[in-house]
């Protein structure tokens, strides 16, 4: 009996392999490097505007270069010593730590508040958000004097202490070493604090509805539904804020110089202000250069620990 052959595709008869269209590589390949051609203006002008100048100052912390005459010879790193010897540069830099970390968690924590606030459907939140938002747009420097008459011993916010018979509470807020650097936390809480606001709304208006609602049939209260799914979806919207605050809080200059001009004595100085008054004020440009190195340094390690640990959860 014979065994029935199985149906096999002879070797020569075969489907013909599907080919690209002529021409699809040499296409590819122009495509992959067709970006980099566009990105070349771009990266000439950034160049040539800030990496060469900055380059070239920082060449000159290494000199003893008076920010005038033509000629100057290399110390070394005689100005670095000088930046860690200095008693206002490490006040400067003591002092921008903890402002910038003091108003890095208030203004998020403010920030995070506001937009949960708004983003209720209460019928003036569209008013809110303008009223909360409206601080940005102002001027640094003019925001930092109006609050310096604010906090005057007999500014509003003092009179208004009086007024309401808490007398006992007004204050020198910023002739106090141990109340000026805070008294210029609060301003910058209050003018950035809708900026915040503004970023974690967008987060809050990007999480479905149908998550919030499952977590309602579920049973999950509103803290439990807040820290256990309106928190971790919020992770991109915290990392962001939390680098500009972090960021913006390092290089802080106008409100200081606004408010306090870093007095009193050095209680508020930070590093920007340390920086100008080297220069400008003493004539010391190799100085107060070193210093503007050793601040960039600081805000660029600060900054990438920051962003690792925030992006680490995220991920």
């Amino acid at each position: 009996m014979a065994l029935p052959h199985a149906t096999t595709t002879p070797p020569d008869v075969r489907e013909p392999a599907i080919q690209p269209p002529r021409g699809t590589r040499s296409r590819h390949k122009v495509g992959v490097r067709a970006p980099w051609w566009f990105v070349v203006p771009a990266i000439s002008i950034y160049l040539f505007v800030v990496v060469v100048p900055s380059a070239r100052g920082a060449l000159f912390s290494f000199t003893d270069w008076n920010g005038l005459r033509p000629d100057w010879s290399f110390v070394g790193l005689d100005n670095y010593a000088s930046v860690f010897s200095d008693r206002t540069a490490r006040d400067a830099l003591v002092n921008t730590l903890v402002l910038a970390a003091v108003a890095m968690v208030v203004q998020n924590v403010v920030g995070l508040l506001l937009a949960l606030g708004v983003n209720s459907m209460v019928k003036s939140r569209y008013v809110l958000r303008v009223i909360f938002f409206a601080p940005v747009v102002l001027t640094p420097l003019v925001a930092g004097y109006v609050w310096s008459f604010l906090l005057s011993p007999n500014g509003a916010i003092n009179e208004a202490l009086r007024a309401v018979g808490l007398g006992g509470l007004a204050h020198d807020w910023l002739g106090d070493p141990d109340t000026a650097l805070y008294a210029i936390v609060l301003e910058i809480v209050w003018q950035f604090a809708g900026y915040s606001m503004v970023i974690y709304l967008a987060g809050l208006q990007a999480i479905p509805a149908e998550v919030l609602e499952a977590a309602t049939i579920d049973g999950a209260g509103p803290w439990s539904k807040f820290r256990r799914v309106v928190l971790p979806l919020l992770n991109g919207a915290v990392v962001i804020n939390v680098m500009l605050c972090l960021i913006g809080g390092l290089k802080q200059f106008d409100q200081v110089m606004a408010m306090t001009g870093g007095g009193p004595g050095t209680a508020t100085e930070t590093i920007s202000t340390a920086i100008y008054k080297s220069a400008f004020s003493l004539g010391d440009f190799p100085f107060s250069i070193a210093l503007a190195v050793v601040m960039t340094v600081v805000i660029a390690v600060l900054a990438a620990v920051q962003f690792r640990l925030t992006q680490r959860k995220v991920s």
